[in-house]
């Protein structure tokens, strides 16, 4: 898989991918990551990428002649399977999103920067619109990163159990059940007795019951849907 990401601050995009899982990803060779400086196709002598709205009102727009000019230089090199851009208008990301994501080849993430982009960026370019909640941020650098986050340890390879993101919370719909490990006895605080018994479907059981009843107290929407 190949991630393009398109910002104005590459720096707040280094770290995220220099750690665990993300970083192993990256060295196997699952997954390349690249970042594209937004400002590095200004045609502005001050390598501006934004400007005043028409119809005034507060705050500046990123233009669309340098991301036109990023997205179709990248676009002459190869296909890409979805063109996100990360808003808080855009639809709330989800496990199953994740999932979808994860399966693509090559995409293309654009990080809003500080009153959005102009709606043409949106209209001709982007086929996707993901938001990481009913928040603001003063970029969508970190929705971009969280997204990538989702996304990549999902692809096959990337973690060390295959069946671990399996058995996420929301991949089927529900939280996760408790999980221990040792010690089984702490300070008289035990873990359940059927987590010791060995008996893999009696476990399996125990687990489908807690994580529906996890999900009734702290999610019941979940069951809603």
């Amino acid at each position: 898989m190949r991630i393009d990401i398109i910002t104005v601050l590459p720096e707040l995009l280094t770290s995220p991918f220099e750690a665990s899982i993300l970083k192993r990803a990256i060295e196997k060779g699952l997954v390349e990551v690249h970042m594209h400086n937004l400002r590095d196709f200004s045609t502005n002598s001050y390598n501006q990428i934004d400007d005043y709205q028409f119809g005034g009102g507060a705050g500046m727009v990123m233009m669309i002649e340098p991301i036109d000019k990023c997205i179709s230089k990248l676009k002459e090199a190869r296909h890409y399977d979805e063109i996100i851009y990360m808003t808080p208008d855009g639809e709330t990301l989800t496990q199953g999103i994740a999932n979808q994501v994860s399966l693509q080849e090559n995409i293309i993430i654009l990080c809003g920067h500080y009153k959005g982009v102009d709606q043409r960026v949106r209209d001709q370019f982007i086929t996707r619109e993901i938001s990481i909640g009913d928040f603001v941020l003063s970029g969508g650098e970190l929705g971009a990163a969280v997204l990538c986050d989702a996304v990549i340890r999902l692809i096959p390879g990337v973690l060390g159990n295959e069946t671990s993101a399996l058995t996420d919370s929301f991949q089927d719909g529900l939280l996760a059940p408790p999980i221990y490990t040792r010690p089984a006895d702490y300070k008289g605080w035990k873990v359940p007795e059927i987590l010791l018994s060995g008996h893999t479907a009696k476990i399996e059981t125990w687990r489908e019951e807690e994580a529906l009843k996890h999900t009734e107290d702290r999610r019941p929407d979940l069951l809603e849907d």
